[in-house]
This record gives structure tokens, C-alpha cells and sequence, in this order.
């Protein structure tokens, strides 16, 4: 039985093309930056930032879909390889933002000046 597959430069080609497009979605949306995402907070953060969160998640898991060929294999070998790293890709973003708005908050109320 012959396998049918479809080439490797159409594969290349669409890969590039959805990772563009998340991408220049990214910086559309940084640019702009729309009043209702920024002016709107989930969970102590602006909802633009969830949205950067989420579509950097997914070029994340697509990436490794694609070129660590996880397309092919069993769910639990995938699910081993992904759940780990989404997960803590997730918690240095949280960890990060969290980190970075107490101290914003603390130079902004404190008598410390800005030295950066």
C-alpha cells in the first residue's frame, strides 16, 4: 500500500504562513493596542496580556508540533513532551508579570526614584 503525504516544501510553507500570522497579529495588536483589552483586567492583568500569553502558548505548542515532528506520534508521548513545557512557559509569564507589577507598584508609591 503505497503512503501518501504531502511534500515537505508545502508543509514548510503552511508552517511559516500560521506562525506569521499569529505573529504579525502579536504586533498589531502591540502597536494599536485597542482600548477595550488594555482598559479591561481578568485575574489582575490587562486583557491584551492574556492574549499575548495565549497566542505565544500556541506558537509555542505548534512549534513543537511541527519541528519536533510530534504530529506522528502517541498522545502520551506528546502530551509528556508538551504539558511540561506549557506549563512552565505559562508559569514564568505569570511569574514574571506579577513580579514586574509589584515593583512598579512599589517605586510608584514609595519615596524611592526611578533609576532605570
Amino acid at each position: 500500500m503505497a503512503h501518501t503525504h504531502e511534500s515537505n516544501t508545502k508543509r514548510i510553507w503552511y508552517v511559516f504562513g500560521l506562525l506569521s500570522v499569529i505573529t504579525i497579529v502579536e504586533v498589531f495588536l502591540g502597536i494599536i493596542r485597542p482600548g477595550f483589552l488594555v482598559d479591561n483586567d481578568f485575574l489582575g492583568m490587562h486583557l491584551l496580556n492574556w492574549i499575548f500569553i495565549i497566542l505565544t502558548l500556541a506558537k509555542a505548542y505548534y512549534i513543537m508540533w511541527a519541528f519536533m515532528h510530534l504530529e506522528g506520534e502517541k498522545a502520551n508521548l506528546r502530551w509528556s513532551v508538551v504539558a511540561p513545557l506549557v506549563f512552565l512557559i505559562a508559569y514564568l509569564v505569570l511569574i514574571v508579570l506579577i513580579e514586574g507589577n509589584y515593583i512598579y507598584k512599589v517605586f510608584l508609591t514609595s519615596h524611592y526614584k526611578w533609576i532605570f
